[in-house]
């Protein structure tokens, strides 16, 4: 997984235009091993963008019918911070059994992880992997793939802003590194777990740590990811 997230990573950053970027969020479902993975965002200026596997049916019944009105995954995700898994979210609305019913059809699955983000000047995107996998093995690759999750998620999402024109000066603040230690941190992995999975030693994570502090101007680490999440230069 690492080399394959490694290429991945890569071909993110290197998109030059929403087709690139479109082709590398494909390009994912090969990396995580899943059916579909989805990168859907609003502008601050609500206009809505997207880079999806789905059937293009499925895509456009959503549309027309309105779904993101009553889908329980948007809803979570635009109320609340946390990443969702599609089994603990409220389907027992008419509206929402309709939506999951007709998505399963067109093969979505009947598994989601779904993970907010918020970017500067109200821009609101959701970044979300879905299969046909037993609940047992959702779980274990949820909890197995998570930290990478996050980290991919913001990069897409930074990719987005960057190619969309609307990313600006206090994102630039951070670099890769940094960010990565504080989005880590943010999701609550020990100074030793983040170490770990970024594969660098403790003293190198601390110099990530302490050089975003100084740039966001934090009291210390706690505020420092305060900072961060506040100006969307991380998302958990």
């Amino acid at each position: 997984m690492s080399r394959k997230l490694d290429d991945a990573l890569e071909r993110l950053a290197s998109a030059a235009s929403f087709d690139a970027l479109e082709g590398a969020v494909t390009s994912l479902r090969d990396t995580f091993e899943v059916e579909h993975v989805v990168y859907h965002a609003v502008r601050s200026t609500g206009e809505r963008w997207g880079a999806v596997t789905y059937d293009p049916g499925w895509v456009q019944t959503y549309i027309d019918e309105n779904f993101q009105a009553i889908d329980p995954v948007v809803l979570n995700c635009f109320r609340r911070f946390t990443p969702a898994d599609w089994k603990t979210l409220d389907w027992s609305p008419r509206a929402a059994r309709t939506l999951l019913a007709e998505g399963i059809a067109h093969g979505i699955g009947n598994q989601g992880l779904s993970l907010p983000i918020r970017g500067p000047n109200g821009q609101f995107a959701v970044f979300t992997l879905n299969d046909r996998a037993r609940d047992d093995e959702w779980a274990a690759f949820a909890r197995e793939a998570f930290d990478d999750l996050l980290l991919v998620a913001h990069y897409v999402n930074e990719r987005a802003l960057a190619l969309d024109g609307t990313q600006n000066a206090p994102h630039q603040m951070l670099s890769p590194r940094e960010t990565d230690a504080l989005t880590l941190l943010a999701a609550g992995r020990s100074r030793a777990q983040a170490a770990e999975h970024l594969r660098i030693s403790e003293n190198t994570l601390r110099v990530y740590i302490e050089s975003a502090r100084f740039k966001l101007g934090a009291l210390n680490t706690v505020h420092a990811v305060a900072n961060a999440m506040s100006r969307g230069l991380i998302c958990v």
